[in-house]
């Protein structure tokens, strides 16, 4: 399947080259897709699926939805723009976001609890 706005290659580990196409979720990626699409803003992709060795390596916590390719980070530091991803992502039916001062977190892990947090 092709999405409209993003590549597999935007989700690959750093260590592990396909691992986007491999291991992403398919529904994280239509519902990622879909917000990209209301949101009218690119979204660079900072981090995708992890593998568990660049997972320890960044710092991510052990049940990191990275893992199981249901997670992304989203490059983002002007406030007006990190306004409009937050909606879109919303929007989309997400309902798991972290907000950084230069990234949002998003992920659908159905494991865990509805959330929106700050890092």
């Amino acid at each position: 399947m092709e999405y409209k706005y993003f590549k597999f290659s935007e989700f690959d580990s750093p260590d592990r080259p396909g691992s986007g196409e491999r291991y992403m979720d398919r529904e994280f990626l239509e519902m990622l897709d879909y917000a990209r699409d209301v949101a009218k803003l690119k979204f660079v992709i900072t981090s995708g699926y992890r593998t568990p060795a660049h997972n320890r390596k960044v710092g991510g916590v052990s049940n990191s939805s990275h893992l199981i390719g249901r997670a992304a980070d989203i490059k983002c530091s002007h406030v007006g723009k990190r306004y409009k991803i937050v909606a879109s992502l919303l929007e989309a039916g997400f309902v798991r976001i972290g907000i950084a001062r230069t990234f949002i977190h998003v992920d659908n892990d159905d494991l865990k609890p509805p959330a929106i947090w700050l890092y």
